[in-house]
């Protein structure tokens, strides 16, 4: 059962790989990179940037839907495995947290105003900040870790 569910993941994701080559190169082949930034941010309904964007936000809803799945698959084929996960989501709850409580607005009204946000937006744009800093460090560290470790062994 396991060997075929890596044989079908790995063939989709092989699928996934070459539709993502060839909008790739249709989107840098067809696109003209020779108009100015301005001209291009009037242009949003350009049909190139248009494919690439679909294409990304299908994507993302593939790599959501594998990240909420594999760990669920997981737990139930292997349910001793249950437990770490969920330490591992409660950690990463945990980090969420911090960088919420670290993140504030820094903004005044006028510039919030002249951004077209707002003051939550501000705050979780800070916490996602925040967060990515906080694991980027905690990655860093257990790096460093292992590979103390590793030197005494």
């Amino acid at each position: 059962m396991k060997d075929s569910i890596h044989s079908i993941t790995k063939v989709i994701l092989i699928v996934l790989l070459a539709l993502s080559v060839v909008s790739g190169l249709v989107y840098y082949g067809l696109f003209d990179f020779n108009r100015t930034l301005d001209v291009m941010m009037n242009d949003l309904n350009n049909t190139y940037m248009n494919e690439i964007f679909y294409w990304s936000v299908i994507l993302l809803g593939l790599i959501v839907l594998i990240t909420i799945a594999s760990p669920i698959l997981n737990i139930i084929q292997n349910p001793k495995s249950g437990v770490s996960i969920l330490l591992s989501i409660a950690a990463f709850a945990v980090v969420i947290l911090i960088g919420y409580a670290l993140a504030g607005n820094e903004f005044s009204p006028n510039e919030l105003e002249r951004l077209k946000t707002t003051a939550n937006v501000s705050t979780l744009v800070g916490m996602g900040i925040y967060t990515t800093y906080i694991a980027f460090g905690l990655t860093v560290l257990s790096i460093i870790y292992a590979s103390v470790v590793k030197l005494f062994k």
